[in-house]
This record gives structure tokens, C-alpha cells and sequence, in this order.
């Protein structure tokens, strides 16, 4: 029989797409009011792994990654996305064909060994959680360095976006050491 342990905390990611970065500093204000300060921003990098968005958000898409210095249990990931859904329709814009997001959120965390990003999609890979809401491994940390899975989203296979993983890794791992410290 195995014995249950209780997992570390996990540090919160969102990666924000938008053609509108003026809407970012709302749209953090909103994000913060639940999951507490950011501590660490990308810089805003151009979203040219597929035009998918281009007909809901408009030409010229940016992607942002942000994490979040309060760690969170992995549980609550669910909630999260569901927050985030929320997020996201609060910057709706209705078109004549109808309603358009102006900003994406994905929802994750990111633990020393892995990125998790949740989804309201179900596909082979992903597990469901609750409620709607689905979870995958995006992304391992292996050999020194976040790698990517066979489905993992092609941006988040740049080397860009891995860099930025191994940094956010890099501050949560000295938030775990810190809290062993103290």
C-alpha cells in the first residue's frame, strides 16, 4: 500500500495572448486580485506559430508569460482556468458575427519536474480534472532543461518559451529553498 504524501506547492503560469498589449496592465490588475503578486514577466515576444487567433483577436498577435510569487496547490489548477475563463470574457468584444476575445490566458503551473497548462478541451493526452477542465504535461524538465512531448504546442516548443520556463523554474526552486530556511 502506498502511503499519501502531500505534494510541494507549484508555482502559477499564465502565458496571455493578445493584439492589444494597452489591455495587459488590466488584465494583470484582475489576475493579481486572486493569485497575488507577479514576480516575474516576460518580455512581450510576437505569437507567429499559427494564425488561429487572427480572426477572433486581429492581426498582430504578442505572447507574455507571467508567474506568480504566492505557490499554490496543484489541486486547485481547475479553479484557476475557471477563473481565468472569467478573466478572459470580462475583455470581450462583440463583433458582428459575434463575441471576441481580446485576450487568451493559459492556465498552468510549473514544478521542478514539469509545465502543466489546463484546458476546457479533452484529447488523448490530457486528464480531466473537474468541472469542465482538463490538464496535460506541456512540458518535462529533463537532462538540465524543460523538452517538449509530441503534443506540446508549437510555440511552447521554442527555444524562446523553454528559456523563460527554465527561468521561472529558477525562481521557484529558490522559493523552495528559501521556505526550507525558514
Amino acid at each position: 500500500m502506498g502511503i499519501v504524501t502531500r505534494p510541494q506547492p507549484v508555482k502559477a503560469v499564465i502565458g496571455v495572448l493578445t493584439a492589444e498589449p494597452g489591455l495587459l496592465s488590466t488584465v494583470y490588475a484582475e489576475l493579481t486580485q486572486r493569485l497575488g503578486p507577479i514576480d516575474f514577466t516576460s518580455e512581450l515576444l510576437p505569437f507567429t506559430s499559427t494564425n488561429y487567433y487572427e480572426a477572433e483577436m486581429g492581426p498582430d498577435i504578442h505572447r507574455q508569460f507571467i508567474s506568480f510569487k504566492r505557490l499554490i496547490n496543484a489541486g486547485t489548477l481547475a479553479e484557476m482556468k475557471l477563473f481565468t475563463n472569467t478573466v478572459e470574457r470580462n475583455f470581450i468584444r462583440q463583433k458582428l458575427d459575434g463575441e471576441a476575445r481580446r485576450v487568451n490566458l493559459d492556465a498552468g503551473y510549473l514544478c521542478l519536474a514539469k509545465l502543466v497548462l489546463a484546458s476546457t478541451k479533452d484529447h488523448a493526452h490530457r486528464i480531466y480534472l473537474c468541472d469542465g477542465i482538463y490538464a496535460e504535461i506541456t512540458l518535462r524538465f529533463y537532462r538540465k532543461t524543460f523538452q517538449p512531448w509530441e503534443w506540446s504546442y508549437p510555440d511552447y516548443r521554442l527555444p524562446t518559451y523553454i528559456a523563460i520556463f527554465n527561468k521561472i523554474r529558477e525562481i521557484y526552486r529558490n522559493q523552495l529553498e528559501d521556505a526550507e530556511i525558514s
